[in-house]
């Protein structure tokens, strides 16, 4: 069997000042224990399941969080019988900086989303490989690590498409977003195809504001407002605030006025679909 000593792996270490890395530590206990149960020394397990022996003692100690993959692997030579492979979420939302973490509780609990983006295509929008070449790009540049999770945070954010019932998801993006080459030109219509999908979900209003809008709302940047069940909500903008989320009733009247002003300078939602499709035929 060929081995997978980890090298080729984007990494998913653990950073040991983070809340979740108890919970990192509790995993690997458990599949330590079920390999030792097992009667399997490190070598022989890593024989067994293709990993190196270096990679499993990481694992095993809470220093590495494992894979989807891996846990599959675990569980089919020690017959868990499904019971190691059910750690996949746990571990799968323990790769996502804190930051993240929270951002996507948040999103999970919100019934009601309205984000303006002027600078980039929003992240709950962006294509993976649009990501990536974003993630690429930043500089001072990214560790491979790095990259990886923050790829892998944003495309587990994006299981929000698929919560039912589903949450009311309103988007206003710039036009200039939707025109820059980021990655390439065949990136840029894969991620302008994926829009035009995502745009005709029931659940998402789609809308663009065009460049030669001469009123503007949102000329102070981003704008994030989250509404909950229970009548609550929280806001963000990189205009207001020191960007920092804010609950004030006072503060989120605020970001509503700005946002239900972009939305209603931007164009319709069917104007915005034909905007796309336009741009597609100029790329």
């Amino acid at each position: 069997m060929e081995r997978n000593d980890g090298a080729d792996e984007p990494g998913w270490d653990v950073d040991p000042e983070d809340e979740i890395s108890a919970v990192v530590e509790m995993a690997g206990h458990h599949l330590k224990l079920r390999r030792e149960a097992a009667g399997l020394r490190v070598a022989e397990f890593g024989e067994a399941i293709g990993y190196g022996e270096d990679l499993i003692r990481k694992i095993e100690r809470g220093a590495r969080i494992p894979r989807p993959e891996y846990l599959d692997k675990v569980d089919e030579v020690l017959g868990a019988g499904g019971l190691v492979s059910a750690m996949k979420k746990e571990m799968r939302e323990a790769r996502y900086p804190k930051k993240v973490r929270d951002l996507a509780k948040l999103e999970a609990q919100a019934v009601e989303i309205g984000l303006y983006s002027n600078h980039n295509i929003h992240g709950l929008l962006q294509t993976e490989e649009h990501m990536r070449a974003l993630f690429e790009m930043r500089q001072p540049a990214f560790s491979q690590d790095e990259l990886e999770r923050g790829v892998a945070a944003r495309m587990g954010r994006q299981a929000i498409f698929e919560r039912s019932p589903a949450p009311s998801l309103h988007f206003v993006q710039e036009e200039a977003t939707l025109r820059r080459t980021i990655g390439g030109r065949m990136v840029l219509r894969r991620q302008l195809e994926h829009l035009a999908e995502v745009a005709q979900l029931r659940s998402v209003t789609f809308q663009v504001m065009p460049l030669d809008c001469e009123s503007h709302a949102g000329m102070g940047g981003l704008i994030e407002v989250l509404k909950f069940r229970d009548g609550t909500a929280v806001g963000r903008s990189e205009g207001a605030f020191g960007s920092h989320p804010v609950t004030d009733p006072k503060q989120l009247r605020i970001l509503e006025l700005r946002y239900g002003m972009i939305r209603a300078q931007a164009l319709r939602p069917r104007e915005s679909l034909a905007f796309i499709e336009q741009v597609l035929g100029e790329t």
